[in-house]
């Protein structure tokens, strides 16, 4: 019994030093253009739409949270729908990577490119021969203010934008 109270104080001492060392380190830094809760309005492939997203530190300054929600009105064609998505952003042997999920059970995972300016971020899917490549860019324009463009590739063919819009830092 002793033994096992002693494995898991080293267990759980060798952990919180981990943790201790690691949090000194900020990678989110040159996200602060992205940081905070947007607002916005757009258009594309499933009309005029307006919602916002958020971007938000989480598990001690670890991951980087994107939530985003979007409202489309009815038309003539389609009902009135919405659309919400997560993405988990993080580091992973020194690149970034980011993990996506919505509403309609898409899970797309990217690798992501910040500019050497820090005003912009592009996630780019993984090419495949039998699925589309996705592009979601975030560029800075003014300080408040970031437009956004979502892309998709059928494999073999170029990139067609999907969605644009624009946000202001509410």
């Amino acid at each position: 019994m002793k033994s096992c109270v002693a494995l898991l104080l080293l267990l759980l001492s060798s952990g919180f030093g981990f943790a201790a060392d690691s949090t000194s380190q900020k990678p989110w830094t040159e996200w602060q253009f992205l940081l905070g809760e947007w607002v916005g309005e757009g258009t594309g492939h499933p009309g005029q739409g307006t919602g916002g997203f958020t971007f938000t530190t989480d598990l001690q300054g670890k991951v980087l949270i994107r939530k985003n929600h979007a409202d489309y009105p009815a038309t003539d064609k389609r009902p009135t729908f919405s659309h919400s998505d997560l993405m988990v952003i993080y580091q992973d042997a020194g690149r970034t990577r980011a993990d996506y999920y919505d509403s309609e059970s898409h899970v797309i995972r990217y690798t992501v490119a910040l500019a050497a300016s820090h005003d912009s971020a592009t996630f780019l899917s993984d090419p495949s021969t039998s699925a589309p490549q996705f592009r979601l860019t975030y560029t800075l324009k003014m300080a408040d203010q970031v437009s956004l463009k979502f892309e998709i590739a059928p494999p073999g063919k170029p990139f067609a934008t999907y969605i644009e819009a624009t946000a202001h830092r509410k």
